[in-house]
C-alpha cells in the first residue's frame, strides 16, 4: 500500500497489470464488455489509510522544502514516464473501465494525464504584490496545505486522478489517493508509473471501500479533499469534513443542457452535439444530457444527429474500430435502461437505439436518441450518465433558458448558433459553471472548471485551480 520510488517504469500491459494486481486474495475486477477477469485489486483497510497518511505527512516536509522548479522537474519526468507507459495504461483503462482505445477514449485519457502534468507546471505563481504605496506594502504567496486526500470516480479514473494530484504536488503537498471500487487497477497503475519517478512517500494510494473514503473525510491530518463524484456523496463529504474544517473542491453531478438556436446549421453541428453527449458512452459529468432545439430546425437536427449516431461502432474497447464502449457497471446500465423505458412509456419517440440485448455479454446500451419528449420526463430532469439523449422542442427562447436553469445542478451548458455574439448573450443567462459555444464538454488545462448550485464548488485547472491547492499567506509591512 505504501508506494515507494522505483527505478523501472512498467511499459507493457502485462508488466503494468502484474505490478498492481493483488493476486487471487484480492477482489476480482471484471471487464465490463465481456465479464472476463482483468485482475485482482487489493482491499486496503482504514488502518492502511492511517499508515499512508502518516507516511505522506512525514515525507511532505522534504517535498515542500524543494523549490517550485525542482518539484516541476519531478512532475515533468513523471509525465515522461506516463508517455512511456501510455499504451499499456490505455489498454488497462479499456479493459477495466470499458472505453475504447480509439476516438476520445483510453489513449486520449492516457495522453491527457501527461498533458495535465506538463501544463500544471507551466503557470507562473510568483509572489503577488497586493499593495505598494506610501502607506503600505503587502504581498501574497501560496504555501502548501500539507496532505491532500484525492477521491476519484470510475468514469475517467486516470485523467481525473491527475487533475487532483498534479496541482497538489506542485504546490508542495503530499497526496493520498482513493480510487473508485469499480476502477482501482487503473489508478494503482497510474500511481505506480508516477512513483517510478517521484520521491518515496509523497504520493500514496489506498484501494478500499466506502469506509476508506469516509475515513479520508474525517482524518485530522488531511487538510484538503479533492472529490469528483455524485452530489449525494459530495454532501456527505462536506458534512464529515466540517469537524476538522477541511478545505474542499467538489466536482459533483450535472445534467447539462444544450440550447440550439434557430440560426444554427443542423448538419454542421451534428458531430459536436454527438460527442458532447456520447463521449465515454455518455459517462461524463459535463456531458450534454438534455438538448433543447428550436422548432424551426428541430426535425433537421434530429435527422442529422440520428444519421451520424447510427454510424458510430460500439463494442469491446480493445477492438480498434470501436468508438463507443459498454457502460462501466450493471448499476449504471439499469439506471439508463429504466430512464429510457420511462420515456418510451410516456409516448416519446425513439429515433435510435433504446433496445439493448439483455442476453449479450457486457453492459452495452446502444446509442439512444429520444424525440418529442415531455420536458418534465425523468429522462430529462434526472442525470442518466449514459448513452441516451432526450431532444426537447421549443418555440420560445425564454422558456428554453428557464428549462435549462430549473434544475438544482449547474455544471456545464452549451449554446449552438451561427451568430457567436447572440450565442454569448444567451450563454450569460444560463446558470452553469461553464457554458460552451458550439461545442460541449471540451476541457482545457489552462481554463478553470467547476460547478455551481449542487454541482459543487471550487475550481480546477489553470492558475485559479493551482491556488486552490495552497494556503494564501499575506505578508503585510
Amino acid at each position: 500500500m505504501t508506494a515507494e520510488t522505483t527505478t523501472h517504469t512498467p511499459t507493457t500491459y502485462e508488466d503494468l497489470l502484474a505490478s498492481v494486481s493483488a493476486g487471487a486474495e484480492g477482489r476480482e475486477i471484471l471487464d465490463p464488455a465481456t465479464g472476463e477477469l482483468v485482475g485482482y485489486a487489493p482491499e486496503h483497510s482504514v488502518e492502511d489509510l492511517h499508515t499512508a497518511v502518516e507516511v505522506a505527512a512525514d515525507k511532505q516536509k522534504a517535498w515542500a522544502a524543494l523549490s517550485d522548479a525542482e518539484r516541476c522537474d519531478y512532475l515533468q519526468r513523471a509525465a515522461d514516464a506516463v508517455d512511456a507507459a501510455g499504451e499499456a495504461l490505455a489498454e488497462l483503462i479499456s479493459r477495466e473501465q470499458g472505453k475504447p482505445l480509439s476516438g476520445p477514449g483510453s489513449r486520449f485519457e492516457a495522453g491527457a494525464c501527461s498533458t495535465w502534468l506538463r501544463v500544471t507546471c507551466s503557470y507562473d505563481l510568483s509572489e503577488e504584490v497586493v499593495v505598494d504605496d506610501e502607506q503600505a506594502h503587502a504581498v501574497i504567496n501560496y504555501r502548501p496545505i500539507g496532505v491532500v486526500g484525492a477521491i476519484g470516480p470510475w468514469n475517467w479514473p486516470a485523467m481525473i486522478t491527475i487533475w487532483q494530484l498534479a496541482p497538489a504536488l506542485r504546490m508542495g503537498n503530499a497526496v493520498v489517493v482513493k480510487p473508485s471500487e469499480y476502477t482501482p487497477l487503473t489508478v494503482l497503475a497510474l500511481v505506480e508509473i508516477l512513483n517510478s519517478v517521484l520521491p518515496e512517500g509523497v504520493l500514496q494510494v489506498v484501494s478500499g471501500g466506502r469506509e476508506v473514503g469516509a475515513a479520508i473525510s474525517t482524518h485530522e491530518k488531511i487538510g484538503k479533499i479533492m472529490f469528483t463524484g455524485s452530489t449525494a456523496t459530495g454532501r456527505k463529504i462536506a458534512e464529515s469534513a466540517a469537524a476538522t474544517v477541511k478545505r474542499l473542491t467538489l466536482e459533483l453531478g450535472g445534467n447539462d443542457a444544450g440550447i440550439v438556436l434557430e440560426d444554427a446549421d443542423p448538419a454542421a453541428i451534428a458531430e459536436g452535439l454527438f460527442w458532447g453527449a456520447f463521449i465515454n458512452t455518455g459517462q461524463t459529468c459535463a456531458a450534454l444530457k438534455r438538448l433543447y432545439v428550436h422548432d424551426s430546425i428541430y426535425d433537421a437536427v434530429c435527422e442529422s444527429l440520428t444519421a451520424l449516431a447510427g454510424q458510430m461502432p460500439m463494442g469491446h474497447g480493445v477492438d480498434e474500430q470501436n468508438v463507443l464502449g459498454p457502460l462501466q457497471n450493471k448499476m449504471q446500465f439499469d439506471i439508463v435502461d429504466e430512464l429510457v423505458k420511462k420515456a418510451t412509456d410516456s409516448g416519446a419517440r425513439v429515433l435510435l437505439g433504446g433496445d439493448p440485448d439483455y442476453e449479450a455479454p457486457g453492459f452495452f446500451y446502444p446509442a439512444t436518441l429520444i424525440a418529442d419528449i415531455d420536458p418534465d420526463n425523468a429522462l430529462v430532469v434526472e442525470e442518466q450518465f449514459g448513452p441516451a439523449l432526450p431532444i426537447i422542442r421549443y418555440t420560445d427562447l425564454d422558456w428554453a433558458v428557464e428549462q435549462a436553469n430549473k434544475l438544482e445542478v449547474g455544471l456545464g451548458a452549451s449554446v449552438w448558433s451561427s451568430d457567436r455574439d447572440r450565442a454569448v448573450e444567451v450563454a450569460r443567462r444560463i446558470e452553469a459553471g461553464t457554458v460552451w459555444i458550439n461545442n460541449h464538454g471540451g476541457l482545457d488545462p489552462r481554463v478553470p472548471f467547476g460547478g455551481i448550485k449542487q454541482s459543487g464548488y471550487g475550481v480546477e485547472f489553470g492558475v485559479e485551480g493551482l491556488k486552490a491547492l495552497g494556503v494564501p499567506q499575506v505578508i503585510n509591512g
